[in-house]
């Protein structure tokens, strides 16, 4: 359904600013605001391996202990797993191990 509201200049400015910046567009981030507002903002279950951040995007908990891991590490583990996908795609008999 399409409407007209009447913003003040630097709150569509600033909108806007956000909605660039986080590479959305303004619908979707007025449409979010407004469900926040109306249904509020949900909580993560407490044994969610999660929290919930400002914006209601999931965060993987994590123990400060746990060492970092690099894009580079992400990127090759998703290789194997690609790897290991097509080898049992083109070997379905084929055991690991």
């Amino acid at each position: 359904m399409k409407t007209t509201i009447e913003l003040p200049d630097d709150l569509l400015i600033d909108a806007k600013a956000t909605a660039a910046k986080r590479r959305t567009t303004l619908k979707a981030i007025m449409e979010h605001a407004l469900r926040r507002e109306i249904y509020g903002m949900k909580k993560a279950p407490p044994d969610a391996p999660f929290v919930l951040n400002e914006y209601g995007f999931p965060i993987l908990k994590r123990d400060p202990n746990d060492p970092k891991i690099t894009s580079e590490e992400i990127e090759q583990i998703k290789e194997q797993i690609d790897q290991e996908d097509a080898e049992r795609a083109y070997h379905p008999q084929r055991k690991k191990g």
